[in-house]
């Protein structure tokens, strides 16, 4: 009999945020929804489209993301009565609404009459009407016209029982805005950091270095990323300050909806940028939602038409990096075919539609939404995809995949365990990839070697943990450690004494902690200790770190391990290993040849493992969790790259983003629910364990 989710899962599940919430309900298994703008279409339409909209299997919708000058057609004189109409019919058909904000698009009359409320550019040009996200989420003014409207319409349909949550703006991204209201918001911002003390900023910055130094916040100005040399201490609470910004504005839109809005979620639909900073960052969301687009002229598939599926790890990723945030999270954007914005923009493969319905319903989402119904007819999105075409009633080749998910989902309905139904094997596997977007930002702006890729260091790891086919949490330091076996935080340059602690003591108490190059190198300034490079950690890993080096990419170096030999270029780190340190990898090559590159040692119960190089292809990182999980005695699965599998509800999940089929070997007692176990490319299985 297969064991269940443990007591002390469950507390884990409540300290990382993966709690039970009010809004979704386990036996619906996920909700799926289109998105509709009843603005776009003769109202005569709109009872037709909805009813076949309910047909295909559609269960909510989603209005007024782009209607703000519909809602405000003049500064507070607001019309809902063509909304209501929409509402009513989609109701009518048992379609629930997903309300929007609509601030990603203000009205012409905002523009012409508050033109200060314009993002500038670096360059000094300033956007304007006729496109989207051209106001300042800094203005002061923008927010209080936006949450006045807001308000109206929260007001309105705020305890509308049609209506089941909000979504806010429209993939709100961080804005590097040089509007002046951003700039005086940033020495504000400045201010409240560092005490009114205009001493503490300098010292912060480093300013003594090249004359930079300040006498007044006031003298300081927006940096010029642009600008080669600029002060990259400058630059990393430039970034702190513009996506904090972002999530401002959003948690300000949050907290005029809550004042009317019962039983209704908010969350917003955030483009998967992860270094940008703001995912995450908005504390008031009920959770936060993302979009996901797979085909677009890309060549990161599998095989000759692999850019017709799409990454395998692209849903997975976003999966694994979106539900340990508040525990809940849904796709608000899933796409549907074609799109219009790519390079390229060609045909998904029959089936890759439904394979990413599948993908992102395995990571443990609760509803998905796609944009959208209806193919415009006018405006920039043309030749974007729906689930109807130009005509408004054909069926698209992906709203046919969106309708036989959601026959698939509904027949498992009723059938199916809880959520964290889980096999026992499966969860021993479950690892943590701490991750903090600022690391991204420190590195970047000093990469030392040109084909260094911070979240292509990421992607090594995770790649390989997903071939192990193990659950993986990729968590901020907000979260407790002390839930997962392993834990690895990858080239995690910032760091301070308080999290080197954390580290010490989760491998003290029983975890397993990797780490790799360039980790705890700088402080959270970005400013490096006065102490020997690498002495931050030095105690922890029980290496000293003696130099690191930089190769050229067509000349790259070799580090072997266990008879194997591995590339690499972009980082090396020379290790002097301490009493009880076990060298697991060595150089083979250049000045340092048979140093140390990988060490592991014992730490109280636990173990802190450091791979001090970057592969050229992720091979010895492979190797080197695969060494460790079995010393570790916990069981990995190998599978192949472009094939995938998750476990939820008492179901086994596999995705197959290969270009060849692939054959799964079912557990004992498996019993097939969806496919087969030969898995065709861009098919999927799911099957149920006893």
């Amino acid at each position: 009999m297969r064991k269940r989710l443990t007591a002390a899962l469950c507390l884990c599940l409540v300290a990382t945020g993966l709690s039970a919430q009010p809004w979704f309900k386990d036996a619906d298994l996920t909700l799926t929804g289109a998105y509709y703008y009843p603005e776009h279409w003769d109202e005569s339409q709109w009872e037709r489209d909805f009813k076949q909209m309910h047909e295909l299997g559609f269960e909510f919708t989603h209005f007024a993301e782009f209607a703000w000058a519909q809602l405000e057609p003049e500064e507070g004189k607001y019309d809902f009565d063509w909304l209501d109409r929409a509402v009513a019919l989609a109701a009518k058909y048992d379609l629930k609404v997903v309300m929007c904000t609509s601030t990603a698009t203000p009205p012409v009359w905002l523009s012409r009459k508050y033109p200060e409320i314009l993002i500038r550019q670096e360059d000094g040009t300033v956007l304007d009407h006729g496109a989207r996200q051209h106001a300042s989420f800094a203005s002061p003014l923008y927010r209080e016209l936006s949450y006045a409207m807001i308000a109206e319409l929260a007001k309105h349909y705020g305890e509308d029982a049609r209506v089941i949550g909000w979504q806010l703006d429209n993939e709100p991204a961080v804005q590097f805005d040089y509007n002046p209201a951003a700039e005086e918001g940033f020495r504000d911002f400045l201010r409240d950091k560092y005490n009114n003390d205009i001493k503490q900023l300098n010292d912060a910055w480093g300013t003594a270095f090249w004359s930079e130094a300040y006498t007044s916040f006031d003298e300081i100005t927006l940096p010029k990323r642009a600008q080669m040399f600029m002060n990259h201490h400058q630059i990393l609470d430039y970034r702190r300050f513009a996506a904090k910004q972002t999530n401002d504005f959003l948690d300000g839109q949050c907290m005029v909806i809550r004042k009317y809005a019962k039983n209704q979620w908010v969350t917003t639909n955030y483009i998967p940028n992860y270094d940008e900073g703001h995912i995450g960052g908005s504390h008031t969301l009920d959770f936060p939602s993302y979009t996901r687009y797979m085909v677009y002229g890309d060549n990161e598939g599998i095989g000759r038409r692999g850019y017709r599926v799409g990454n395998p790890l692209r849903i997975a990723f976003a999966n694994d990096f979106f539900r340990p945030v508040q525990g809940t999270y849904g796709v608000m954007e899933l796409q549907p075919g074609q799109v219009n914005w790519g390079d390229i923009n060609p045909q998904p493969l029959p089936g890759a539609v439904r394979l990413w319905l599948w993908s992102v319903f395995a990571g443990g989402s609760d509803f998905i939404c796609t944009y959208r119904y209806r193919q415009p007819l006018y405006g920039t999105e043309q030749y974007h995809y729906g689930i109807v075409g130009t005509d408004g009633v054909t069926v698209t080749p992906g709203g046919h995949e969106y309708a036989r998910f959601m026959e698939e989902i509904k027949a498992l309905r009723g059938n199916v365990g809880a959520r964290e139904d889980k096999p026992a094997e499966y969860l021993a596997r479950r690892t943590a990839i701490l991750f903090n977007h600022e690391n991204a930002w420190s590195i970047e702006r000093q990469k030392q070697n040109n084909t260094w890729d911070t979240m292509g260091h990421v992607d090594k790891y995770y790649r390989t943990l997903k071939s192990f086919g193990a659950p993986v949490d990729i968590i901020d330091e907000s979260k407790e450690l002390a839930g997962y076996p392993v834990v690895i935080a990858p080239a995690y340059q910032l760091a301070d004494a308080e999290l080197v602690t954390r580290w010490k003591a989760y491998a003290e108490q029983g975890g397993n902690l990797v780490l790799t190059c360039r980790t705890a190198q700088k402080d959270r300034y970005g400013r490096l200790p006065e102490a020997p490079f690498g002495a931050m950690i030095a105690d922890l890993t029980g290496d000293a770190l003696d130099f690191y080096d930089l190769l050229l990419p067509d000349d790259p170096g070799k580090v072997t391990m266990d008879g194997k030999t591995y590339t690499w270029n972009t980082w090396g780190e020379i290790l002097k290993p301490g009493e009880g340190v076990e060298t697991w990898a060595t150089y083979t090559d250049e000045f340092y040849e048979g140093q140390p590159a990988v060490t592991t040692r014992r730490l109280g119960k636990g173990t802190v493992t450091y791979v001090g190089v970057d592969s050229t292809d992720g091979a010895l990182e492979r190797d080197v969790l695969r060494k460790l999980y079995e010393k570790l005695a916990i069981p990995v699965m190998d599978l192949p790259y472009g094939v995938t599998m998750e476990y939820r509800n008492g179901m086994g999940i596999v995705l197959n983003y290969m270009d060849t089929p692939y054959t799964f070997r079912l557990p004992e007692g498996a019993k097939v629910l969806v496919g087969e176990a030969t898995i065709p490319t861009a098919g999927v299985l799911v099957f149920a364990v006893k």
